[in-house]
């Protein structure tokens, strides 16, 4: 099944490039709402899923017993910048496990963060794991792990117990057999595994909505998902497209980018989730297609919907500056 144009890229008048994808929504009892595109193919989520592998940090006491609230919450389900309240952040949260930067093992990069690299550089450092934009989530796996009285070396590794945890939470969230011929390895070192895009969809909606869930577990993905809607900047970061989808409607949507064109977002006031793939694994097409579909989905709330929609335009710009073109979501997100 070819997936179809979900966004065009235009230079001028001209179409000259186009985005394919699919995109699910689902609600909490299973039901799809709106559909476009082959939602049943395996996809590998990526980042996009971080909320759910934080479960086990509340679930386990960790996170009530080192006294995280939703700063360390929502820098444990992050792809952060890099930026020094990041970077400052994950530190303390180590420190209250006892750890410190070379317990991670998520590698280092440079802040995705421009300012935050060119300061990093201008001091004459290089960067460490603390800046890699996972390092939140790591150090909240990490801290699982002491506060559960498992040995944390090789905490990455399939089969590793806080992987286990990590598998079984996405399994009953999504439905979705996370087995090993569909498990591959994740940028940060974590596995990942390939599932039906729809079945992130209905996870999500049971993530916004509690049902099917135990209370803990319910209480658990509430308190996760408001800890990232109350502090969008450390999910994300500066100018970062999930920070400017948050802050439109603070409290009423969440999202989270993940690598190769992936989202994912619930509207808890609808009781909705959402996943979707732009195929070719471009985020500048994944960022105009859930702004789109979020639009769509909020159509009511005509304020709310011109900012969407403008998200779901973005300029296209010559080095100068000046505006050439612009992306636009087709009639098959309409």
């Amino acid at each position: 099944m070819s997936n179809p144009v979900l966004v065009e890229v235009l230079r001028g008048a001209v179409v000259e490039s186009a985005h394919r994808g699919a995109v699910s929504v689902f609600d909490a009892d299973g039901k799809a709402v709106w559909e476009t595109g082959d939602t049943e193919r395996p996809v590998f989520p990526r980042s996009a899923v971080k909320a759910i592998q934080a479960l086990p940090l509340v679930e386990s006491g960790a996170a009530d017993a080192y006294g995280f609230g939703d700063l360390e919450l929502a820098l444990a389900s992050a792809s952060h910048s890099g930026e020094p309240a990041h970077v400052e952040l994950a530190q303390a949260m180590l420190a209250k496990a006892g750890l410190d930067q070379t317990a991670l093992e998520c590698g280092a990069h440079w802040p995705s963060s421009h300012e935050a690299t060119i300061a990093l550089a201008r001091a004459g450092n290089a960067p460490n794991a603390l800046h890699n934009n996972c390092s939140g989530k790591h150090s909240g796996f990490l801290c699982t792990c002491v506060h559960s009285g498992i040995a944390h070396g090789g905490y990455v590794k399939a089969g590793h117990a806080l992987q286990e945890m990590v598998r079984d939470a996405m399994q009953s969230v999504t439905g979705a057999a996370h087995d090993v011929g569909h498990c591959a390895t994740d940028g940060c070192s974590i596995p990942t595994y390939a599932v039906p895009l729809k079945s992130f969809a209905q996870g999500f909606a049971r993530m916004a909505t509690g049902r099917g869930f135990a209370p803990e577990r319910a209480k658990a993905a509430k308190r996760l998902l408001s800890a990232c809607m109350a502090e969008p900047f450390l999910v994300s970061g500066t100018g970062k497209a999930d920070l400017a989808l948050m802050q439109a409607a603070p409290g009423r949507i969440f999202v989270k980018t993940g690598a190769e064109g992936v989202y994912c977002a619930a509207l808890p006031e609808l009781g909705l989730g959402i996943a979707l793939k732009c195929d070719d694994g471009a985020g500048r097409g994944a960022e105009v297609m859930i702004a789109a579909v979020l639009a769509k989905l909020l159509r009511g709330d005509e304020a709310l919907t011109a900012k969407l929609t403008e998200l779901a335009h973005p300029a296209v710009e010559s080095r100068i500056g000046a505006k050439v073109g612009s992306l636009r979501p087709t009639a098959a997100l309409n």
